[in-house]
């Protein structure tokens, strides 16, 4: 069986290894010259966006035997407004860090598989559907999938990151709503060391806001945060993405084609997330070649997902400066703080996402 897998990233480095745990040695093509050949960036994976399982990373482990090791577990969140600051504390989820970093998820990956990569390779995807008999589409965007006409853009977004060094508690990420500086847009920051730490901006790119100046809502961004965090951070990397797709594909599977990870449409719109979702991508479509199940029929909840998050993208975007306030104050307040607290937690499995969407619809309807 002759299975091609473009792109070495998460989903098709996971794809891989489950194939290879079933006897199938895929061949893997990667146009860069080395797995996670990028900007390092930490990430965050809360368990809460990904009900009905508790927890995420014990859950691939257990079912999936892929493990991966997090820089922490994750047990206060701070969340700040324009004049507040709340938390949610507890085990809500995990840190890691991403792209060329010696302990990246993709680094952790490319030890698991057995195969070859084939590094700066220029193979086409049309000349991969004729060399091979089944092609998996894991090129870490939506852009091929864009191509074929196979994918439904919701927004396209601007980003821009820094690394920074500082004091930092790995257990402890933080992030921004402040549509007075990003409008319809967040920013956060994650450490990935005692000393090291990944600090974005993220902001839709509609009308108004391409209008605005990227350097100047940065600089005003990256004062608040010294401030808010009293510190003076010494930058030592840089990144900016511009109109960077968000959307998800129409049919995960087209005749032997299959669209994991970001071809796919991983990225969940709400905040950003999209890790979870594409290492099942990469593992379902593995299922469907071996034939365990049927890759349509197993991505159907992670399309739900995306939809319940698209419909959370929208409510974020429908507040104002003064809702965010009111919303993040009550965070600590003596009863909601232990009722967040533990719905957030890792041991629970209520699908808050999905219980209020139909409430969240109707805001969005009430706003728009």
């Amino acid at each position: 069986m002759e299975v091609a897998i473009m792109g070495a990233g998460m989903s098709g480095l996971s794809c891989a290894i489950t194939l290879e745990k079933y006897g199938i040695t895929p061949t893997i093509f990667e146009k860069r010259n080395s797995v996670g050949d990028r900007f390092v960036n930490a990430e965050s994976m809360f368990s809460i966006l990904n009900r009905p399982v508790k927890d995420c990373m014990p859950y691939i482990s257990k079912n999936y035997h892929i493990d991966l090791r997090h820089i922490d577990k994750v047990d206060k969140f701070f969340i700040h407004s324009k004049n507040e600051l709340g938390t949610i504390a507890g085990k809500i989820g995990y840190t890691n860090v991403r792209g060329r970093h010696e302990s990246s998820y993709e680094s952790q990956l490319e030890k698991q598989v057995k195969c070859n990569i084939n590094f700066n390779s220029t193979y086409e995807y049309e000349k991969l559907c004729k060399d091979f008999e089944y092609v998996v589409l894991a090129t870490g965007d939506g852009e091929y999938a864009s191509h074929l006409g196979n994918y439904n853009c919701d927004l396209t977004c601007t980003i821009k990151g820094v690394t920074v060094q500082g004091e930092f508690v790995t257990s402890n990420p933080h992030v921004w709503f402040n549509y007075e500086i990003l409008p319809k847009g967040y920013a956060w920051l994650i450490p990935f060391s005692e000393k090291e730490a990944n600090l974005v901006i993220a902001y839709p790119d509609y009308p108004d806001n391409i209008k605005l100046d990227l350097n100047d809502m940065w600089g005003k961004f990256y004062s608040l945060v010294c401030k808010n965090l009293d510190q003076n951070f010494k930058i030592t990397d840089n990144f900016e993405i511009t109109r960077y797709m968000m959307g998800i594909c129409n049919k995960p599977k087209i005749d032997n084609t299959y669209f994991v990870g970001n071809c796919f449409g991983a990225i969940s719109p709400g905040l950003g997330f999209g890790q979870y979702t594409s290492i099942l991508t990469g593992i379902y479509s593995a299922y469907d070649i071996f034939g365990l199940g049927t890759y349509e029929e197993l991505t159907k909840p992670l399309l739900k997902n995306y939809k319940h998050s698209l419909v959370f993208r929208r409510f974020l975007e429908n507040l104002t400066d003064n809702e965010f306030d009111f919303h993040v104050k009550n965070l600590d307040k003596k009863v909601i703080d232990k009722l967040i607290d533990k719905i957030c937690s890792n041991n629970s499995s209520l699908d808050l996402l999905k219980l209020t969407t139909p409430i969240m619809r109707l805001w969005n309807d009430y706003k728009e």
